[in-house]
């Protein structure tokens, strides 16, 4: 029998969780009632009562199950290390705040059984905000226009990812993972499911300003090179301009030594323009290295603080950071069919 695991990052969710886990469970037992079923929710540090009802869902149903974070480590890093600790033959990554329509659930196994090793659900409207959409919209193509690879429009990770693909993320080691931008550049011919996301069930997005902002930079930084190309040419074209003007005002002022005044504006503009676009590119460039930094340091994607209904305990994550960093095998665990390298 085949098994499916359908993974959950939650935070503060508390509202969420169990008629979520309600519709999971009802949806795949009446649509797929010959798989087997793994729920896997992976907790970024709640503050709300999430945990404890994570806690009474797995003591009730020895089929789901849990991972505590220590701290909050990004929408990015929690999602991603939940995928490498599944263990079925495929992965469905749902987010919590029932956005992602459950009811696509069935239709990404069919497809699947098919032979794509992918499917993914792809959002051609969304019920928020017109104007936040219109902003991701363009997002989306001034993204897709720069990178390198073909980026998913409206893309938030939703989807059903075969085990093969999981190996291939576990083959990584990227602490920093941006799962879009992977899925566009690695993944194999991928089927797209359209759909329209709903408005949030109940609680408060987490998305604020700069976690957008994270995301967005994690993901221009990580895909395209155009900041520091404009940055080369603009300066170039910046010091040409400069050099330009500078002969004309020197040979201005020989032939009018004593009529041709210097004068203080050319000076203050050239001073603040050329100013403000050097701090600007070396905002940017400082952005690249972040990215840099962060994948150089090479730190676990998350540090667990507890496992539950996982047939046996973790790995420790530091551990696993220092047998990755030393060059030896990580230990090995099931992932569907075949047994692969498996990050804590």
């Amino acid at each position: 029998m085949k098994k499916i695991s359908i993974v959950v990052p939650t935070y503060n969710e508390e509202e969420n969780i169990r008629p979520l886990t309600e519709q999971i469970l009802s949806t795949m037992a009446r649509e797929c009632p010959q798989y087997d079923l793994e729920l896997l929710f992976i907790d970024n540090h709640s503050k709300d009562r999430s945990q404890q009802i994570i806690r009474e869902l797995c003591a009730s149903n020895p089929k789901i199950k849990a991972i505590f974070n220590t701290k909050n480590f990004g929408q990015a890093n929690s999602p991603f290390h939940g995928l490498l600790s599944c263990t079925g033959d495929c992965a469905i990554l749902v987010c919590a705040d029932f956005q992602d329509p459950i009811e696509l659930l069935p239709q990404f196994v069919r497809e699947w059984e098919k032979g794509y090793r992918i499917v993914i659900g792809r959002k051609t409207t969304s019920r928020e905000s017109r104007l936040m959409y219109a902003l991701r919209s363009l997002y989306y193509r001034l993204l897709n226009k720069f990178s390198d690879f073909e980026q998913i429009e409206h893309f938030t990770g939703f989807g059903l990812y075969d085990a093969s693909f999981i190996a291939t993320l576990r083959q990584l080691h990227d602490p920093t993972p941006f799962l879009r931008g992977i899925v566009a550049e690695l993944g194999p011919d991928r089927k797209e499911i359209p759909y329209t996301q709903p408005k949030r069930r109940a609680g408060k997005t987490k998305n604020n300003f700069y976690r957008l902002y994270d995301l967005a930079m994690l993901s221009f930084t990580s895909y395209t090179k155009i900041g520091l190309r404009v940055a080369v040419f603009v300066g170039f074209i910046c010091s040409i301009l400069s050099l330009v003007v500078a002969l004309i005002y020197l040979v201005l002022k020989l032939v009018n030594w004593y009529t041709f005044p210097m004068g203080q504006a050319p000076i203050l503009l050239g001073v603040f323009v050329f100013g403000s676009l050097q701090l600007f590119f070396i905002g940017l460039i400082g952005e690249y290295i972040i990215a840099m930094n962060k994948r150089l340091m090479n730190r676990p994607l998350v540090v667990e603080a507890e496992r539950i209904n996982f047939d046996r305990p973790s790995v420790s994550s530091v551990a696993a950071a220092e047998n990755a960093a030393s060059g030896g095998s990580l230990p090995q665990e099931k992932c569907g069919d075949t047994s692969q390298e498996c990050e804590a």
